[in-house]
């Protein structure tokens, strides 16, 4: 297998499964001297796991990442102070699987002769044979974005350094479409829906908030830790506080479920997905990402260019499009309508729109980038459907699937915003290597 790898100044490399013993994320190119922690992490991957709201699959999966390797252990020398700090290396994080139970596995073992409409489950037997690992699709599962978004927010860590913000939203779901925001209440919105999500998730507040893994335990420590928290998935999620939709809306200013900075969008999306839902249907949307404090020139010609780069984001499970600026909308502009014409301002260039998205000629320009993402509805669904025995190729028919996400947009967001985190700071890692050479040799 060869395509679990992203990345040139900063690489990515992926592994694990859905029932396997759990996922794993190898960073290369984190630069040395940062503190991060398991707790800021989880604090992201707790907005992507299931079981989280009323729109994700009901799958107990605490998604609690471990840091592994490229971190300090102790102070170099005594007096240092940089225990627990980058130090260049690789750094891995582990995501081991905790909600993994025969029950759910003689599911997969009673239907996986019989594959799932929209899944990968016949290509990947067809690629890989009798041995494929088709116990929750595998590497196949959108289970295998926990690792995106845990190595995305160490990008995002880097990237916020260098003064530069991402942020993601859910721009439509259901059909329902939120209308334009601009990127300051944008990320006002968003950083205010994380908090939230970390002061209501019980696994944030029993797990790091009240210390039983801490970032200086040793990694067996931190493993019988989770053991424990294994046998207590029920009794911590039965811990969990109450969601008061007036309650979050008056403290936080946010949407409960939705991550849409639109509130009464947000409310119309749910009520929209929850009547697909009850059908035994599912329901797809479109995710948005922006970033903002971009530099202008980061992008190569050709093949590297910048939005190039973004469009890999089809390697998102579930994603079936993916549109920078205006998208597909110039198809019905002119181009003088299309152009985003620019004039100089108090020493400054400032466009007039942004219909590039930030992004022109495959390099950036300076201004917000802007990149949606088109949801396809979750293929596993409460109806029967048409299918075949994939070793017989008889016709029969797949029972109704009860355990899954009404909904994939709304964990597919946070997965979108880390994966151009880790494109941006790639990118951003080239750049400022040439800019400095280029200045160098002009400076001669």
């Amino acid at each position: 297998m060869i395509g679990c790898s992203l990345g040139r100044n900063v690489q990515v490399t992926v592994a694990g499964g859905s029932y396997q013993d759990g996922l794993l994320a190898v960073i290369q190119g984190v630069p040395p001297g940062m503190m991060i922690t398991e707790q800021e992490i989880y604090g992201d991957m707790l907005l992507r796991k299931p079981g989280a709201d009323e729109l994700s699959s009901p799958r107990k999966e605490p998604d609690l990442p471990i840091l592994y390797t490229g971190i300090n252990a102790a102070d170099t020398v005594e007096g240092a102070a940089n225990a627990l700090h980058t130090n260049g290396t690789p750094l891995g994080i582990l995501i081991p699987n905790l909600d993994r139970h025969f029950i759910h596995i003689k599911q997969y073992q009673d239907t996986n002769r019989t594959p799932r409409p929209g899944h990968a489950s016949y290509a990947s037997f067809r690629k890989y044979g009798p041995d494929d690992d088709a116990i929750g699709a595998g590497i196949f599962s959108g289970r295998y974005t926990s690792t995106i978004v845990a190595a995305g927010y160490v990008a995002k860590r880097v990237l916020e350094a260098c003064g530069i913000r991402v942020c993601s939203f859910i721009r439509e779901m259901a059909s329902v479409r939120c209308g334009d925001v601009d990127d300051a209440a944008l990320l006002e919105s968003t950083d205010a829906y994380k908090r939230m999500r970390h002061d209501y998730d019980p696994f944030y507040q029993a797990v790091y908030v009240n210390d039983r893994v801490r970032p200086e335990m040793r990694f067996l420590e931190k493993m019988a830790v989770f053991a424990a928290i294994e046998r207590e998935i029920d009794a911590i999620r039965a811990g969990a506080r109450t969601m008061d939709a007036d309650a979050i809306r008056a403290e936080y200013g946010v949407h409960p479920v939705i991550n849409c900075p639109d509130l009464d969008a947000a409310a119309a999306m749910l009520e929209a997905a929850n009547r697909i839902t009850v059908t035994g249907d599912s329901s797809g949307g479109v995710v948005e990402i922006v970033a903002t404090g971009v530099p202008a020139g980061l992008g190569e010609p050709v093949f590297g260019k910048l939005d190039a780069e973004l469009g890999r984001m089809l390697g998102i499970g579930a994603v079936k499009g993916v549109e920078v600026g205006a998208g597909f909308g110039v198809k019905d502009m002119t181009g003088y309508q299309s152009n985003d014409q620019m004039h100089a301002e108090k020493g400054r260039v400032v466009f007039d729109s942004n219909n590039a998205g930030g992004i022109t000629g495959g390099v950036s320009t300076g201004q917000s980038i802007v990149v949606r993402l088109a949801v396809k509805p979750t293929p596993t669904i409460d109806r029967p459907q048409h299918t075949i025995d994939k070793y017989t190729l008889k016709n029969t028919e797949l029972a109704a699937i009860t355990r899954r996400d009404p909904t994939i947009v709304g964990r597919i967001w946070p997965v979108a915003e880390n994966y151009t985190a880790l494109v941006l700071l790639d990118n951003l890692m080239a750049h400022y290597g040439y800019q400095a050479i280029r200045e160098k040799i002009a400076g001669k």
